[in-house]
Formats: structure tokens, sequence, C-alpha cells
């Protein structure tokens, strides 16, 4: 029971993470897109950025295949410490680097230990378990 409640409540603050920064990019992305530009990242990505925080948030939130949203996840911060913040020398810079590389490693790890779940585990997440 305890265990079942670490889990879901850990996957589900995680997920809550993406879920909010995918939403704050739909509400005002202008900030994002400048952001992009500056990089020389194409921002007729940033659909494909919202899309994934929030479909790979809300799926690791109700244990929706889980190891694949875990770990396209887990890439995705990988590549954004790459591409946005490896301005080692600027300390907030080096703060996000390895903000997000640790990110990275937890979603990895949780995608390495997870099951891949499937609609059974959205009833479950939604429903609690079948008697």
């Amino acid at each position: 029971m305890l265990e079942s409640l670490l889990v879901y409540g850990g996957r589900g603050l995680l997920a809550l993470l993406f879920i909010l920064a995918g939403l704050a990019k739909i509400l005002g992305p202008k900030p994002f897109l400048v952001h992009m530009a500056e990089f020389k990242v194409p921002v007729a990505l940033l659909p494909a950025v919202i899309a994934l925080e929030i479909g790979a948030g809300l799926a690791l939130m109700f244990g929706f295949q889980v190891r694949y949203a875990a770990g396209a996840l887990g890439v995705f911060c990988a590549l954004t410490a790459l591409i946005f913040h490896h301005q080692l020398g600027t300390r907030p810079e080096r703060t996000l680097f390895f903000k997000d590389l640790a990110l990275s490693g937890a979603l990895i790890a949780l995608a390495a230990m997870a099951d891949t779940g499937g609609a059974a585990a959205v009833a479950q997440a939604l429903l609690g378990p079948t008697p």
C-alpha cells in the first residue's frame, strides 16, 4: 500500500513538471519561441515539444506505457541540457544543465524499471485495483 502510494505520488509529481511546462508553452509561447530561435532550434518543433510534454506527462501520471513515456522524456531532458544549457561557465546555466541531466537519469531509470502497461494500467490508475 505505502509502496504503491509512493510510486504513484512520485510518478505524478514528476509528470506534473512536464504537463505544466507544456501548458505554459500553449498559454504563452512567445518566450519559448524566442529562446528556441536564439539556439537555432526550428520553432516549428514547438508543437511537437508541447505534445511530448503533455502526452508523455499524462501517460507517466496515469501509468500508461511508462517505459516509453519516461524514456522519451529522459531523452528530451538530456537533449534540453545539451542544446540549451551547455554554457557551463555560467552558474545558472550549469545548475539547469545538471538539473536536466538528473531528471534524464531519473526518467531513464524509471523507464528501465517499468513494465510497459496498457489500458489496464490506466483503468487501475483511475479506478483503483480490481478485487
